[in-house]
């Protein structure tokens, strides 16, 4: 349980909430002190969305929220309100008189929204505001809110302290704690064990590169995958990106992070899968002997990269744990990476390019996903594009001239590595928040983690 709940309270304030369409009936039931109160702050529920209510003697008895629209509102118009609320001394905010819809999505948008990440404030570090843990069973929510802090904390970390060991030690700890079981190659065990992609790719930095196998699960439920890229910062290689492009490159692991906190979700609520996750863990440094533009970069699967741009190096690292998934025969493989620009371009900062090989899957996680308040949009891996992955002298080119549809030739180029009778899915995610809105603070962020959660646990759970 996050640090802005508290499961016991002796003295709490009431958080009342009225809806749209409601509020006129609702005022007529109020005392005439409450209402004369009302009237003299100015709550009309128009332009003041919170109202405190005092009791005789003036001590702040219950705040009244007015919830604007139609009642079920998703996680985000319920993340607003605690930024409205004053600080509290000795006392704890409670919810009273809502449904147990509202009350997850409630409850889920206070954690988001009181989610802080002060390691490294010394000073002036801002509590959360706690709220009373609901006594009902809201044990989903719990771990989608562990699972989202997880993710925004593994990528809002520095890479001076989130390197490829830091990386494999939080899989480990996820691990220990879910019982599960974690393989881990370093440096040239990967070369040992025919991982020669992501090898090449790591061999420029001082922290040697790593891939973390996870396996949870037994019996015959059937197999899934997950694939995180995890290059732990991106310099761009020798094609060195600028330094405006290179600011946020801490988060070029979001795609490991996000498979790390969906298994914690999956393990934690017990589905039926034999569950593996596979994470290349690098970083894409500068040095003698990083990887060129134009060399040749044999692969798992046998297939002969050619480097057009050493910045493109995630779906080079990909490249090998999709192969190695795809020798498993999962019936599933999901991976998730923080890997083109022009996924952003396409569809902004806030919404996950989604691809599949199966519409139906593609139709599924986005239509669920809609629902829950954490959306995918679909992209084609469009076959008209798929010449333009072929390589000049290899035999895939990792960055295609000429730029145009890069999202799309990018999940062309890491669907050579798949085998085609397993269902996959690609995701590329931006990973973070540009600004702080209610429940989505600055900085490293879950996207589309929990949709995917929705869609696999209505997959294996029925």
């Amino acid at each position: 349980m996050q640090n802005c709940f508290v499961k016991t309270a002796k003295n709490t304030v009431v958080i009342e909430t009225v809806y749209d369409g409601e509020f006129k009936k609702w005022v007529k039931k109020q005392t005439d002190r409450q209402q004369n109160w009302m009237t003299d702050t100015g709550f009309n529920g128009e332009k003041t969305a919170i109202c405190l209510i005092p009791d005789a003697k003036s001590h702040l008895k219950k705040i009244v929220f007015y919830m604007s629209g139609e009642k079920q509102k998703g996680i985000y118009d319920w993340a607003k309100l605690p930024g409205l609320l004053p600080e509290l001394t000795g006392r704890i905010y409670e919810f009273s008189g809502l449904g147990r819809d509202d009350l997850k999505n409630a409850v889920m948008g206070w954690g988001l929204a009181e989610y802080r990440f002060d390691r490294y404030k010394t000073s002036k570090k801002i509590k959360p505001k706690q709220l009373l843990w609901p006594d009902v069973d809201l044990m989903s929510v719990d771990q989608s809110l562990s699972a989202s802090h997880l993710v925004r904390d593994l990528i809002n970390t520095p890479a001076r302290d989130l390197g490829p060991e830091q990386l494999a030690a939080a899989a480990v700890d996820l691990c220990n704690r879910h019982k599960a079981k974690c393989d881990i190659l370093v440096g040239d065990q990967l070369l040992q064990n025919n991982y020669p992609a992501i090898h090449v790719v790591g061999g420029g930095a001082n922290r040697a590169p790593r891939l973390i196998d996870m396996k949870w699960g037994y019996g015959n439920n059937p197999k899934l995958t997950l694939v995180g890229k995890g290059v732990c910062f991106d310099t761009g290689g020798l094609d060195l990106k600028s330094a405006a492009h290179m600011k946020l490159m801490k988060k070029d692991m979001g795609g490991a992070a996000h498979v790390l906190g969906l298994a914690s979700m999956i393990m934690a609520a017990g589905l039926p899968v034999r569950l593996r996750v596979l994470i290349p863990a690098v970083e894409n440094s500068v040095s003698a002997n990083a990887y060129r533009p134009s060399d040749i970069i044999p692969s798992r699967k046998g297939l002969n990269i050619e480097v057009n741009n050493t910045d493109a190096e995630g779906r080079i690292v990909l490249a090998d744990a999709l192969a190695a998934a795809s020798e498993d025969n999962p019936d599933l493989i999901i991976d998730f990476a923080t890997l083109t620009g022009a996924a952003r371009v396409a569809l902004g900062t806030d919404l996950p390019a989604l691809f599949s090989n199966n519409d139906n899957v593609q139709n599924s996680i986005v239509s669920i996903s809609k629902q829950i308040n954490d959306a995918l949009w679909p992209l084609p891996l469009w076959a008209g594009y798929d010449g333009q992955v072929d390589g000049q002298i290899g035999d895939v080119d990792n960055a295609p001239e000429g730029g145009y549809a890069g999202a799309i030739t990018a999940a062309l180029f890491l669907k050579r590595f798949v085998e085609r009778t397993i269902d996959w899915v690609h995701i590329d995610v931006m990973a973070w928040n540009l600004k702080t809105t209610p429940g989505r603070p600055q900085g490293g962020e879950a996207m589309g983690m929990r949709g995917v959660f929705a869609y696999i646990k209505d997959r294996y759970a029925k």
